[in-house]
């Protein structure tokens, strides 16, 4: 029998299912072509910024001691859509190349699509579990991770990212005044050997070799190879190509979310290679509610990066006094990342407002723009 309060938590967590509904566009796209294959990158982007309009912001927080056993609903969310991407993906990708109605330019753009997808909600749901303690959740995180040939991140989110945020060590906090074009080969770089380089330092501590078996690289070429071959063996050469378009498409997607979050913040260096403690006005937060059902939160990175423990249905928002604001989702900020000149008339005043909103007893910040100052310990 369905109580009230299960009815409860199950309509309070239904707005952030949303992501579920872009799914039957895949379909759409792959059985009638045409046009219908911009479906869902013209949804992603441009639906979610039209209902974020006018819908507004929400401001409100749940309560951070809500027990586990109330997330259930949320808990179940980022678990099913494991199963749904995988499914979805390799059997479009299987009817795909075993039919005739789509031009190889169709094919391309529709996995373009696709990658739009696994990266706007599929990254982001491997996000969330992998900062879980339970191990099953943590491999959901790694597959999705696999099927788009990321499966780093992990390691360099958990060990790199979380713990360097804001100093020179951490690759993914974009540099003021670095365009995003400059930023996505550095980071696609970095960001790898800084991971296994994490990894590698963690089994030296432990007077092992980064070839032990412990070290988890084994397990995501292991994964990223299952993922090629399923793809080779379901499409031929055709595809494994469809495949990649749709990996390198996700990596894009969340590495311009990873530049957004983080544009032009520093932690103030204390000396010594010291650096203060990471606090909400480290990340830009964004409180716009649609898109924040469709990101599970995200927006909401100021007190995710504060409590990475938190799981995405507590993740408090933060007012202007406490932590910088962007001023629009992450769908607006990530297309105006594509454009540099729009991108520094719009964030670099932010950031010398921030600059002298938190920090007005620095008045040299060159060493912070170029990244010079002395790595943390």
């Amino acid at each position: 029998m369905i109580t009230r309060e299960t009815l409860a938590r199950w309509q309070s967590a239904l707005p952030f299912w949303i992501s579920f509904l872009l799914v039957p566009f895949v379909w759409i796209g792959a059985v009638f072509g045409g046009w219908t294959v911009l479906l869902l990158p013209l949804l992603t982007w441009y639906l979610f910024a039209a209902l974020d309009h006018i819908a507004g912001l929400n401001l409100e927080n749940a309560d951070p001691q809500t027990p586990e056993q109330d997330l259930v609903w949320y808990k179940m969310l980022t678990s099913v859509w494991v199963p749904v991407q995988i499914v979805t993906l390799f059997g479009v990708l299987a009817y795909v190349t075993h039919t005739d109605h789509l031009s190889v330019l169709e094919q391309i753009v529709l996995f373009f699509g696709v990658g739009v997808m696994t990266g706007t909600i599929g990254i982001n749901y491997s996000h969330e579990l992998m900062h879980q303690k339970n191990r099953v959740e943590r491999f959901l995180g790694d597959v999705l991770l696999a099927s788009v040939l990321y499966s780093h991140f992990r390691s360099e989110h958990l060990l790199v990212h979380h713990r360097y945020v804001g100093t020179p060590r951490d690759p993914v906090t974009a540099r003021y005044n670095e365009g995003f074009h400059r930023f996505y080969p550095r980071v696609l770089r970095e960001s790898l050997v800084s991971a296994f380089k994490a990894e590698k330092d963690m089994l030296g501590r432990k007077d092992k070799p980064w070839s032990d078996l412990s070290n988890p690289f084994w397990r995501y070429w292991a994964l990223q190879g299952g993922m090629l071959l399923l793809a080779f063996v379901i499409g031929g050469w055709a595809g494994l190509g469809l495949f990649f378009v749709q990996a390198g498409t996700a990596i894009w997607q969340l590495e311009l979310i990873n530049y957004v979050e983080h544009y032009g913040l520093t932690r103030k260096h204390l000396g010594d290679g010291k650096y203060e403690h990471v606090m909400p006005r480290h990340s830009w937060n964004a409180s716009q509610k649609v898109s924040n059902w469709l990101l599970i939160n995200l927006q909401r990175h100021s007190d995710h990066h504060y409590k990475p423990d938190r799981r995405f249905p507590l993740l408090q928002t933060y007012s202007q006094a406490d932590a910088p604001q962007l001023p629009y989702g992450y769908p607006v900020m990530s297309v105006a990342a594509m454009i540099p000149p729009l991108w520094r008339r719009i964030m670099n005043p932010k950031v010398r407002g921030w600059r002298q909103m938190y920090y007005p007893e620095i008045t040299d910040w060159q060493p912070y723009n170029k990244a010079t100052l002395p790595l943390p310990r």
